[in-house]
């Protein structure tokens, strides 16, 4: 037998330990999948979310955070600086229109004119670590692990199930999703794995091995609850049983009350009536409002682990003796979740062979189901539409700052405009991190569109961007800008009138009352600035509506 020499090993483990510790600050980005802005119990919510209701009252909330309007553009644009028509996710992957395909900026993965965060972090000596969902690129070339993480841990595309049977999230991925640790691909996920578990007890392990290594650490914890299908262990099914019985009209009214006490929601805010696409609770049929409630009480479950499991990673910063020198961001990556897939692509007919969805079910590895637009609506109070739509609803995020070493006024609200492109350079900053500008190792990239916060964080800047600057989005042909306390949208039909319509925010924040013909001067100005916003990004407007850009997604029951 070959002997083991211990005394070489323990001197080697010692040194280790021993590695002078580099003081610059941790980084941590905390991103929930499709959270509502009113999904948190410190923003209004019912559901239990203390772990994050602590963490709000050692930083500040934003009001007026915002995201893309989708998943991957936002995960572009968070882990780049750069808008996500320039970064490569001018679309999301397989939704392309015709005059799309191609394009630079419309490759459905994070391009090479953009440098990732994680990458200039490690170039300067950060150990970078990601656990979740990655969503940015599967092909070589294109995962965490070559774009600057470290060690890298989760499920590659968009979705899936939550639990170790590795269910896709859609038919086309075939039998089983697309996990992998670092670049190796798991053909299976260990017995007991929940998502929001594992995927953070992965990041705590990244951690320590960031500690040993005497490098400060970018974290980024990318959570894939509460996207649907909407699954939670069954210790945990009945956490909000019979709470959502009375409707999600009901509801509303609560939740927007309490909000509005908590000054999430301004107080000349009006509670925005049902989309056209909600069917009243009451003009449901009993085993519908069965579905529904059971549905969201397993959505809220969700939300509660969640939470409970973000607990578990602040306390693991503290016993490491790191919380107070790292910055933590949590946010989620867009509105609520109200659209349905289930009549695009042949989803429906997948589910309903594959899944057992019975009442007693909902919620299990075996089942299959989404929140709906109903309780979206619930969700995204005080805001009209959801996710996909470049209204208020689908761009507004929850959000959360954190770090002690900085005069941030505990437990306060900031009501200015962020963009998540604003966390990138604000990392680099503080971090002490150049962002190249324009050349990195001999490729062309674009400059970042973000702000850094870092001057505004530490009271000597009134604000990031200044009150008058213009702000743009656009996904599925769905656009949108803001300027100061107006709004300028375009929706298709049925969703909209397929012409540009304006909102003043300050008075009319569900962006219920149109004053394009009112506000001729007005309109005109900022059609005039979307103009400029187009031409800066190299916009591409869809030929023809894509994926949540098609009616298959107007659910009427």
């Amino acid at each position: 037998m070959k002997k083991i020499h211990l005394i070489p090993l323990l001197f080697l483990l010692a040194a280790c330990a021993q590695q002078p510790r580099d003081i610059r600050p941790n980084i941590l980005l905390i991103v929930a999948d499709d959270l509502g802005y009113t999904d948190l119990g410190c923003y209004g919510s019912e559901i239990r979310t203390p772990n994050l209701d602590a963490l709000a009252q050692q930083g500040i909330r934003n009001t007026s955070f915002c995201t893309a309007p989708t998943c991957s553009p936002t995960r572009a644009m968070l882990l780049t600086g750069v808008d996500n028509h320039r970064a490569g996710l001018g679309t999301m992957h397989g939704d392309g229109a015709p005059n799309q395909e191609g394009q630079p900026g419309y490759e459905g993965y994070l391009n090479q004119q953009v440098v990732s965060l994680p990458q200039l972090l490690q170039d300067a000596g950060y150990f970078t670590a990601m656990a979740g969902k990655w969503h940015l690129g599967s092909a070589d070339g294109q995962r965490p692990q070559q774009r600057g993480f470290s060690r890298s841990y989760g499920l590659i595309p968009g979705g899936g199930g939550h639990f170790s049977d590795m269910q896709p999230l859609v038919a086309a991925q075939g039998k089983k999703g697309y996990y992998a640790e670092d670049d190796l691909t798991l053909d299976t996920l260990p017995p007991g794995f929940y998502s929001s578990k594992n995927y953070t007890e992965k990041l705590i392990q990244y951690l320590h091995e960031s500690k040993q290594s005497g490098k400060p650490f970018f974290g980024f914890l990318a959570l894939t609850s509460p996207h649907w299908p909407l699954q939670v262990p069954d210790a945990y099914l009945d956490l909000y049983k019979g709470r959502y019985d009375e409707g999600y009209e009901a509801l509303a009214v609560a939740r927007f009350k309490r909000a509005q006490e908590k000054g999430a929601i301004p107080a000349n805010a009006q509670l925005p009536p049902l989309a056209p696409n909600v069917m009243p609770w009451d003009s449901l049929s009993e085993e519908e409002k069965q579905v529904e409630a059971r549905s969201m009480e397993i959505y809220a479950a969700m939300v509660e682990r969640m939470d409970f499991h973000i607990g578990r990673l602040i306390a693991q910063l503290k016993e490491m003796d790191e919380y107070d020198n790292t910055l933590i961001i949590f946010h989620s990556d867009n509105g609520a979740e109200g659209n349905s897939i289930m009549g695009y692509a042949g989803t429906g007919e997948w589910v309903d062979t594959t899944f057992d969805n019975s009442l007693e079910n909902i919620g299990r590895p075996n089942s299959y189901v989404q929140q709906g637009p109903g309780w979206a609506h619930v969700s995204a109070l005080p805001f009209s539409w959801y996710k996909a739509f470049a209204t208020e609803g689908g761009v507004r995020a929850p959000s959360i700052i954190v770090h002690h070493q900085l005069p941030l006024p505990a437990g306060s609200w900031n009501h200015q405009f962020l963009s998540v492109m604003d966390i990138a350079p604000t990392a680099l900053e503080l971090a002490g991190v150049r962002h190249p500008d324009s050349i990195y190792e001999g490729r062309s990239i674009f400059p970042m569109n973000g702000s850094s916060m870092l001057s505004w964080l530490n009271g000597k800047a009134p604000f990031v961007h200044l009150p008058d600057a213009a702000h743009g989005w656009e996904l599925f042909g769905r656009r949108g800008l803001r300027k100061g306390e107006w709004k300028l949208g375009w929706m298709e039909s049925p969703y909209g009138q397929s012409e540009w319509q304006l909102y003043n925010l300050r008075e009319d924040i569900a962006e219920q009352y149109d004053l394009a013909a009112e506000q001729e001067e007005k309109l005109e100005e900022l059609v005039a600035d979307w103009e400029e916003y187009v031409k800066s990004v190299d916009l591409i407007i869809p030929s023809e509506p894509t994926a949540y850009g098609s009616e298959d997604y107007w659910r009427d029951n």
